[in-house]
C-alpha cells in the first residue's frame, strides 16, 4: 500500500498495490504493521456501507463530537464518488479547509480522515456504494452535520442540486 498525505494534515489517501496476472488481481487492502508504521489507527470498531441508487445523491456532512470523535477509513466498493474531508478541529491551522479525493470501485483508493472532521460524499454515477471504517461506535447523541452548502466552507461540489435527505438538507450553518 501507498499512503501519500492529502492537501490536509492527518487526512491520507491510500492506494493499494495490486498484483496482477491473468485471473485478475489480489491487493493488500489493510495491514495492521502498514497502517501502524504509517501512523494511522489500527483499530476500527465499526463497519458500514452505504448504497446509492443515483447519480448526483450526496451524503453529509457528518462527525461525531467530543469523546466519541471517530476517525474513518472510506473506499467506494462500486460506482464512483467524490469524498470531501472538512477539518473541523478548532486549534487547526487549516479549521474550515476540506480536501475532495475521487474514490472509485476502479482505483481502489482509500481514504483516512481522522477524528475531528466531517465527512461527505456525493455520487458520480448511478449504484454507488461506499464502505466506511469507523474508529469509534456509533453514538447518536454526539453525531453531529454541517449543511453541504454552508458558505463558510464553500465546498464545490461537482453536481448542482444534489439529491439529499431531509436530514441533511436542514443541517445548520456551522457554528464553533
Amino acid at each position: 500500500m501507498r499512503f501519500s498525505p492529502a492537501a490536509l494534515r492527518d487526512v491520507v489517501v491510500i492506494d493499494p498495490e495490486p498484483a496482477a496476472d491473468s485471473r485478475g488481481l489480489f491487493a493488500r487492502m489493510f495491514c495492521e504493521d502498514e497502517f501502524g508504521r504509517a501512523g494511522l489507527p489500527v483499530r476500527f470498531v465499526q463497519s458500514s456501507t452505504s448504497f446509492n441508487r443515483l447519480r448526483g445523491t450526496l451524503r453529509g456532512m457528518h462527525y461525531q463530537e467530543g469523546q466519541k470523535a471517530e476517525g474513518k477509513l472510506v473506499r467506494c466498493t462500486r460506482g464512483k464518488a467524490y469524498d470531501i474531508a472538512l477539518d473541523l478541529r478548532p486549534a487547526s491551522q487549516a479549521f474550515g479547509r476540506w480536501v475532495a479525493v475521487e474514490l472509485s470501485a476502479d482505483n481502489r483508493r482509500a481514504l483516512y480522515i481522522p477524528p475531528g472532521f466531517a465527512h461527505g460524499f456525493q455520487t458520480l454515477v448511478d449504484e454507488t456504494e461506499i464502505l466506511y471504517s469507523m474508529t469509534e461506535f456509533f453514538a447518536p447523541e454526539t453525531a453531529r452535520g454541517v449543511r453541504w452548502n454552508d458558505p463558510r466552507f464553500a465546498i464545490s461540489w461537482p453536481i448542482p442540486d444534489p439529491i439529499l435527505s431531509e436530514r441533511d438538507a436542514s443541517y445548520p450553518d456551522f457554528r464553533p
